[in-house]
């Protein structure tokens, strides 16, 4: 009497059948968002997320949340070196129009000057003669938002999403245009739209170039990683066709 290998080989196809919908039900739990407590402080506490990330993923995950912090650092650096900026928010404090900004970003939720305009739109807005309000917090709005919308639209990344290395490249360079006009722009009277580097015979400031720097850097590296995961995929495959190898069945 032959064995009866029905009951077992049926289990593993539910088994199989079924591992997708548990992923998604697992990852369903998961934010798609980092938290207001871990961008501005710059650091994350391990959660079970953290199961359903590659190498990449994780990677991705953590240079948005330094590239987001890095962005509140410029914002808090242009507000105290443009005052009349954070003054025409209407807030009470320096404090107070800083959180608005932050939370407009991590909330995806223009502030009313950009007049519902987003990431590139809101970026050229932002940086055009016909804007009027809050110039500091529009710019640093539009950039969050740009870095946001070329990585899908989220902030943490998991297994089952698929970045686009073009888009986050896109960004990077995007950052350089806009960190140029920033230096370069003025308004009818020779003088810049906002104050920035400085370079005076008393000193030079160059640190809102460091950190504008420091993001270029973030998005260019994730940009190799995700490039290298894609090819490393092609790669492995090749070496399979070339040693002959079969591929695992189970």
């Amino acid at each position: 009497m032959l064995p009866n290998y029905s009951m077992p080989a049926r289990r593993r196809r539910v088994s199989y059948l079924l591992l997708p919908l548990f992923l998604l039900i697992a990852l369903g739990g998961c934010s798609r968002n980092q938290d207001h407590a871990s961008i501005s402080g710059n650091r994350s506490f391990a959660n079970p997320g953290e199961l359903f990330q590659t190498h990449s993923d994780r990677l991705a995950t953590l240079a948005m949340r330094n590239n987001l912090h890095s962005l509140y650092r410029l914002l808090d650096k242009l507000y105290r070196r443009n005052p009349a900026e954070w003054h025409k928010t209407g807030l009470p404090t320096l404090e107070a129009a800083e959180k608005a900004v932050q939370l407009s970003i991590e909330q995806n939720r223009p502030p009313a000057s950009l007049a519902g305009r987003k990431d590139i739109a809101a970026l050229s807005y932002s940086l055009s003669d016909d804007f009027q309000g809050d110039r500091v917090g529009a710019f640093i709005y539009a950039l969050g938002s740009m870095i946001i919308t070329a990585h899908g639209g989220h902030t943490s990344f998991y297994i089952t999403d698929v970045l686009d290395a073009r888009f986050i490249h896109n960004a990077a360079r995007n950052i350089e245009k806009a960190t140029w006009m920033l230096a370069n722009r003025q308004d009818l009277d020779g003088n810049p739209w906002l104050l920035s580097n400085e370079i005076t015979e008393n000193g030079r400031n160059l640190s809102f170039a460091v950190e504008f720097a420091k993001i270029v850097a973030r998005l260019d590296l994730v940009t190799d990683i995700l490039d290298e995961r894609y090819r490393r995929i092609g790669v492995n495959y090749a070496h399979g066709l070339l040693f002959l190898n079969f591929l695992p069945v189970q």
